[in-house]
């Protein structure tokens, strides 16, 4: 079977173009932002996803759950005007059972996920440039696999939601989720571990 690595990402980024998720400038300047965010917030350190794991510092959660609480909110602002709109991914079980344990195992050897990860081959960690690597390998192996993978991937139960449960108040479930979200970030405590500084 004849794969050719360029075309394959060639044809890729051409999907994504086509997909109306915006244009490369603005994708741009929100992938900067996003960077920037982590970087100022030194999430992108090992000391502070170690922390947390250790449940000896919060600031990795109160970001995460602050980021998810504001970004609902504006969605439920985005979509009532006509904005945006839901691209509901179907639940399949054995999917999401393997991902998880493969993304936890991968996320406990190299002491960053992917979100932060960039940032830290930013700053010149090796380390994590190597686990950078082999996520981009196995995200385009798992790629151009996924239809002969694709029976493990199931049962199928389709696009569920939780909204759903809510009816036509659906839309305020996602507000309320949202000022939940918030509030559980200015709720947990400040304690945070102390970072390591290496020797130059």
């Amino acid at each position: 079977m004849n794969f050719n690595l360029i075309d394959f990402f060639s044809t890729t980024i051409d999907l994504v173009q086509k997909q109306d998720h915006g244009s490369i400038p603005l994708i741009l300047t929100i992938g900067f932002l996003f960077g920037l965010i982590i970087q100022w917030s030194r999430v992108d350190t090992f000391d502070k996803i170690a922390g947390f794991a250790m449940l000896k510092g919060f600031k990795v959660p109160k970001m995460l759950f602050l980021s998810i609480g504001i970004a609902s909110i504006g969605l439920f602002f985005m979509i009532k005007m006509g904005w945006a709109h839901y691209h509901i991914k179907p639940i399949m079980l054995g999917g999401l059972i393997l991902g998880g344990i493969i993304f936890a195992i991968g996320m406990a050897i190299l002491g960053l996920c992917p979100g932060t990860g960039p940032v830290a081959v930013s700053e010149g960690n090796i380390d994590v440039l190597t686990g950078l690597i082999g996520g981009i390998i196995a995200g385009a192996l798992f790629t151009y696999l996924y239809p002969d993978l694709k029976e493990i991937m199931g049962p199928d139960y389709g696009k569920l939601t939780l909204t759903q449960l809510f009816g036509e108040h659906a839309d305020w479930f996602i507000f309320l989720y949202g000022l939940a979200m918030v509030a559980i970030a200015f709720l947990l405590p400040n304690r945070e571990i102390e970072e390591e500084v290496g020797e130059v």
